[in-house]
């Protein structure tokens, strides 16, 4: 319904299962973990499935639904009945899979939010708990997010060292905020993407603070100096103590070694390695949306 992968579902199970090669070569332990294909358990307790989906739409009305259709790219007055729709089952599905915490992009907070919005009209006394995460900046200019027509916004889990070093040594990376360019839609649109407010919008420290110093006790070392917070991170490099391209060249140093396992899983397992070069080029493929009937073969993988 978004038109991910063309709306192909034999390549949206691919996609899925490309991504749980990533998770596992980036350390998840799989023991702890099960994967639910939507498409097999809503035919398998379709009843179940749909009687919920009414319920949602009928206790939701048509304006609090389409707000959370900007997660779609799409303005209001361009929305189909099925992106439309696209909500309401994005919303059952919290309930479908009886999902206590859902931990999805800031993007999907409007959606997030609507599932307890449903529980207030429907008297459900348990609510699930809402954990919104920060979504990387694109790398080039004005990129709210990346760019799902430019391979170049965004630092792909497997891509070379080589590709790394060119993205980041393209990518923005301002030392003062600039004037906003534009509103409306498009103002709104990145104002959903945001937790807390950013006018530099630097991607480059946008990775330094939500991919490096995520991790605990993380000390960064560009140069002779050494830092131990993102904060002082950020104050260095922009009194100029910091210089771009040194930044950039731990940036690089950095992210590679966290991508070098990911890489060699996708080069020596030969499963991996058949998924990657499918979804490679099926990305530089221009997919049109299938029929309606490729969309609802639910008896099919998704």
């Amino acid at each position: 319904m978004n038109d991910k992968m063309g709306g192909d579902m034999d390549k949206i199970r691919t996609v899925g299962e490309y991504l749980i090669e990533v998770w596992k070569a980036s350390g998840m332990d799989m023991s702890r973990v099960k994967f639910l294909w939507s498409s097999e358990e809503i035919s398998r307790r379709a009843e179940e499935y749909w009687g919920r989906a009414l319920d949602v739409a009928q206790r939701s009305t048509l304006a609090r639904v389409t707000k959370c259709c900007q997660i779609m790219g799409r303005a209001e007055g361009s929305l189909t009945a099925a992106q439309i729709l696209y909500p309401i089952m994005q919303c059952t599905d919290i309930f479908f899979l009886k999902a206590d915490i859902c931990q999805l992009g800031v993007d999907q907070r409007k959606v997030n939010m609507l599932a307890r919005d449903y529980c207030e009209a429907a008297g459900r006394k348990l609510k699930p708990v809402i954990l919104s995460h920060h979504m990387l900046l694109g790398l080039k200019k004005g990129q709210a997010k990346m760019s799902k027509s430019d391979p170049d916004s965004a630092i792909f889990m497997e891509d070379s060292a080589e590709d790394v070093a060119r993205k980041i040594a393209n990518a923005y990376c301002p030392t003062a905020p600039e004037e906003a360019n534009g509103g409306g839609d498009l103002a709104s649109a990145e104002e959903s993407m945001r937790l807390i407010d950013d006018d530099l919008m630097n991607p480059c420290l946008d990775y330094a603070q939500y991919i490096l110093f995520s991790k605990e006790g993380y000390v960064l070392e560009v140069g002779a100096k050494r830092f131990a917070s993102f904060q002082d991170l950020r104050e260095a490099f922009l009194a100029g103590e910091v210089g771009e391209d040194a930044l950039k060249e731990r940036l690089v140093s950095e992210i590679n070694v966290l991508l070098e396992p990911v890489r060699r899983h996708f080069q020596e397992d030969s499963r991996a390695k058949d998924l990657l070069e499918k979804v490679t080029a099926w990305r530089r493929e221009s997919l049109e949306p299938t029929t309606s009937r490729a969309r609802l073969r639910l008896q099919g993988p998704a």
